[in-house]
């Protein structure tokens, strides 16, 4: 969540493409009606944004995040109105849904809906989806070139060997990052006990001296070019990585993996509501789905999309992650003041 990874071309060159968007909140005033997106890196393909502009006239003006926090902090410091849509995984929904930062969604502007897997509903994070409706779901998973790593990698604490000094590439994210040692522990992602904290700041310190780079944009890039050859990233970039360098295979460690829901959302007081939800039933339907998930193999929640997926993304174990994997995994939730003790513990070891 967010989560969210250069899937086949970098997010900057989607922002090239539509050149002629306008910068968000600069006040041009225009007749053409406008949508302000605000969305992770690399998650929908220029090509759906250029359909969606050609298809309804509505100019899109687009910007990205890496991270949950990022576009919390965003919206929050942003004049009400800034964004129209914005895309949080399934615990900032309910962190923004308890801030009053978002709209209530008009469903019948969104037809398309009915498309979406009840598995992806009702999510304790928001019942009745009345803020939020599910785009992309996955998990953050271990990615291991096989060419040059020989163990036989299966836990979170096998990444702590000194043998892979400076050769992990890991997500930006601390939720993330000390889920990860926490999982290693045996402890819940959310765990927020102060001595289960600090064991897992020490699992992090040993860590550091194997990574190479902290990446939630394109962290699949190190492993491709062989700058590093373990990562710890979102399934969607280990499965690009796989289609450009055959040795590199997902490992879902014993542990049980970070899962999540990304969601499509409006922050409070948007200008453009209803190209907003216009937006969203456009991204719903199982011929865009499918586009994006062509592009961006996230694990794809629209039902009347799956069937046309290809055979290739279905049977890909990164892409299409097992079920009885991602049951074995955990959701992140809003674990409310303790949030202090995770941004405390992620400024010391970072």
């Amino acid at each position: 969540m967010s989560k969210k990874p250069v899937k086949k071309m970098l997010a900057f060159a989607m922002v090239a493409v539509l050149a002629s968007t306008a910068v968000v909140g600069c006040g041009k005033s225009s007749s053409q009606e406008e949508l302000n997106v605000f969305n992770w890196t690399e998650y929908i393909p220029s090509s759906v944004i250029v359909k969606f502009e050609e298809e309804t006239g509505i100019k899109v003006n687009y910007s990205t995040y890496s991270s949950n926090e990022e576009c919390l902090a965003k919206v929050e410091s942003s004049a009400e109105g800034t964004y129209d849509v914005i895309v949080p995984s399934d615990y900032m929904v309910t962190i923004m849904k308890e801030k009053g930062l978002l709209e209530e969604l008009n469903k019948d502007n969104i037809t398309n809906f009915s498309n979406v897997s009840d598995v992806y509903l009702n999510k304790e994070f928001d019942k009745d989806n009345k803020y939020s409706v599910p785009f992309d779901a996955g998990a953050a998973l271990l990615a291991v070139d096989t060419a040059v790593v020989k163990d036989n990698i299966t836990s979170y604490n096998d990444l702590l060997n000194p043998n892979y000094a400076n050769s992990l590439v890991v997500l930006d994210d601390q939720r993330a990052l000390i889920g990860i040692a926490l999982k290693a522990l045996g402890y819940s992602l959310n765990e927020t006990d102060d001595a289960k904290l600090a064991e897992a700041k020490v699992y992090l310190e040993n860590l550091k001296p194997n990574i190479k780079a902290y990446d939630s944009d394109s962290p699949k890039t190190l492993l491709i070019n062989g700058e590093a050859s373990i990562g710890f990233l979102w399934n969607a970039e280990c499965a690009l990585a796989m289609d450009e360098k055959s040795s590199i295979k997902p490992v879902y460690p014993k542990e049980g993996m970070y899962l999540f829901i990304d969601s499509f959302a409006i922050p409070k007081g948007s200008k453009n509501k209803d190209n907003a939800e216009k937006f969203i039933d456009f991204l719903l339907s199982p011929e865009i789905s499918k586009m994006v998930t062509d592009e961006f193999p996230y694990k794809n929640v629209n039902n009347a999309a799956y069937e046309s997926l290809e055979e290739s993304y279905k049977n890909n174990g990164a892409s299409n992650v097992p079920d009885e994997e991602m049951a074995k995994g955990e959701f992140v939730i809003d674990v409310g003041d303790a949030t202090t003790k995770f941004d405390k513990l992620w400024a010391e070891v970072k």
